[in-house]
């Protein structure tokens, strides 16, 4: 509890395990042998504009590594818990914009600043159950988002054959390095419309969270892996 309390008050240490993990997982992606599928529509899609980039939580450790950066920014949302405070480190010093999601501030105030960043030309990525599940229950700030800003919806996932799984909530997929691995990104094409009811919001919402669990069942399949969270 100590540690949990000093990291979520010590910037610098924040930033020094965030410096751990990224040389870490470079290392695991730079020594694996990647194959992916989607890459394509992305990068045709940012040359429009930015999008949303939605993630499961569980697979979002390499989600930097695989961002066509060169196409365009992205800045992603964490909280001020201990990993969301590493993973933001470690995804600012691999050149993303990561911000604090602060919750004394209203959801009109982070809205505001998503609006301004996609103003800018910055996509915007979230974890679709984080940042505490329950695993793989679609919340519904990417819809929120889609609707106010008009941006396209991506989802992204990635897998290893080597791999271990935390001990966590979400089962987080640890990539192991000297190993296959694969990543997909898929546009979620289903039209999402500026006013709807509450059955509308659970319909849209039931069928991007299948296409998400079907978006990361591809990733495993590429891979012969059993398919998990």
């Amino acid at each position: 509890m100590k540690f949990r309390k000093r990291l979520e008050n010590s910037e610098t240490l924040a930033i020094v395990l965030g410096f751990v993990a990224r040389l870490i997982f470079g290392v695991c992606y730079r020594t694996t042998r990647w194959q992916g599928e989607g890459r394509e529509r992305l990068e045709a899609a940012l040359a429009k504009g930015p999008v949303i980039l939605v993630v499961w939580h569980s697979r979002l450790l390499l989600g930097p590594a695989h961002w066509p950066l060169e196409h365009g920014q992205l800045s992603t949302i964490h909280t001020r818990s201990p990993i969301g405070r590493v993973v933001g480190a470690m995804q600012r010093q691999q050149g993303l914009h990561p911000f604090e999601m602060n919750e004394k501030r209203s959801n009109r105030a982070a809205s505001r600043q998503i609006m301004k960043l996609v103003q800018q030309g910055t996509s915007i990525g979230i974890t679709a159950d984080g940042p505490e599940g329950p695993a793989l229950q679609l919340k519904d700030p990417p819809i929120h988002w889609a609707r106010a800003t008009g941006l396209p919806i991506f989802c992204y996932a990635f897998a290893t054959k080597k791999q271990k799984r935390a001990d966590s909530w979400d089962k987080m997929l640890i990539p192991l390095p000297l190993t296959r691995g694969a990543y997909v990104y898929a546009k979620f094409d289903d039209v999402i419309p500026r006013k709807m009811d509450a059955d509308q919001m659970d319909a849209l919402r039931a069928r991007l969270q299948d296409f998400m669990v079907e978006t990361t069942a591809r990733a495993d399949d590429m891979l012969d892996l059993p398919r998990g969270p």
